[in-house]
Parts: C-alpha cells; structure tokens; sequence
C-alpha cells in the first residue's frame, strides 16, 4: 500500500485524539510486524482476520495467525463482528466496550490474561463473565463437584478490589472449549474475549489450534490473544 493510500486510511478511521504514524517498508510481512512491534515496544498489535473456515480451520497459513502465535505482545485479532460496539464508518469515536468475556484454564497464560480483563473491564466499566469450560468429563456422579471445585477456582481469580468496582460473573460450562466459549461468547453478545496463551514456541502449535485459534476464526467478536 503506497504511503499516500496508507495516510488516507488513517485519516478516514482515525479516532478523536489518536495520533497516527504511517510506516510502508518492503519485505516479509508477519516479520516485518513483528520487528517492527519489537524496534517500538509496541504494547499492542491490531489485526484484522476474514475468519475462514472449512479446511483452514486447522491451518495457521495467514498473516495474522502467524503474528498471533509469535508476538512478543497481545494482539487484538477482529474480525466482522456479529454486532457493533464501535462508532459507524464516518463518525470516528472511541470504542464501547460493555461485555468482555475471560476464559481460563488456571494456567499461567491465563492468569497473565486475567490481569488484561481485570483492567481493560475497569476502564471500560464493563461486566466480566470470567469462563471456565470442563472438558472430559465421563462420570455423571463427578459433574456436579467438579462444576462447583471450578466455579471456586474461578471466583478466586476476582480480587477484592475488582469485586467492589466491576461486575463479575464468574460461569462454568461442560463440553468442547472453543465451542463453549463461542456460544456463550454469541449468547451474551459479548465485544470481546481475552484469553492467554504460551506462544512463540513449535511445541505449543497444537494447544494454539485447539482452542485460541479456533475461537478467532469463528467467535462473534474480537479476540485479544495475550502470550506469555
């Protein structure tokens, strides 16, 4: 895109009191973004994905995969969303975020996630659902205590401080976690959904596709994918 292009784009979607800075240089485009994201200290990077489906489900071939599983930051993976929590094209404003959903599995991933939703859920004054699905679960006796060990588990994520100043719902779900995650995520019309996980590594490929992967090709939402 020629920086006259760029600077254009810019203008038309930039927000009120959001200073730009358009960069074109040649090259690789996944390295590029991430030497750049690394050159600025960049604390976020915002991508765009068309959220394929079918057979590209389980590859990680785009751009946005790429950077999503090698970022040294978070990155916020937005897709056409099912609803709107942004100003309409024209009339740039800030975003309004009002539901933001969690997910955790209690790992360390997750936990650094938590301290994003935390944040992002005060500033926003938004509600946090905080989600943890139960996966392979056979033994009917053993759901009912395992739904209440993980309700526990999960409520113990909410600080004191979050309890008096948000409001938190803390939910357990059984079954497939990118499914769980999906439909609750369209249930409660969520406008975004954090969750963590351990990237930049080839062992981890497998774990990213699994769950991470699938919810920002096909959640509702934008996805904001914080690695550790």
């Amino acid at each position: 895109m020629p920086c006259s292009k760029l600077q254009k784009f810019a203008k038309t979607h930039s927000c009120r009191g959001v200073q730009t800075q358009c960069t074109v240089q040649d090259g690789g485009v996944t390295d590029l973004i991430l030497e750049v994201a690394e050159e600025r200290a960049v604390n976020l990077i915002v991508m765009g994905t068309h959220g394929l489906r079918g057979i590209d489900h389980l590859t990680l071939g785009s751009v946005t995969e790429k950077v999503l599983r090698k970022a040294r930051c978070p990155v916020l993976a937005v897709r056409k969303p099912a609803h709107h929590f942004a100003a309409e094209a024209g009339v740039p404003e800030l975003v309004e975020v009002q539901r933001i959903l969690y997910c955790t599995d209690f790992s360390e991933p997750s936990g650094q996630a938590c301290e994003h939703a935390l944040s992002l859920a005060a500033e926003y004054h938004a509600e946090l659902t905080l989600l943890h699905v139960l996966e392979d679960i056979s033994n009917s006796s053993d759901i009912e205590d395992e739904t209440a060990k993980a309700l526990q588990q999960t409520e113990t994520q909410i600080p004191a401080w979050a309890r008096k100043n948000i409001v938190t719902k803390p939910a357990v779900r059984i079954g497939n976690a990118y499914q769980q995650i999906i439909q609750l995520a369209a249930e409660s019309q969520t406008d975004l959904v954090i969750m963590g996980v351990r990237g930049r590594h080839a062992l981890d490929l497998a774990v990213f596709g699994s769950t991470t992967y699938r919810v920002v090709q096909s959640g509702p939402c934008p996805v904001l994918v914080v690695q550790v």
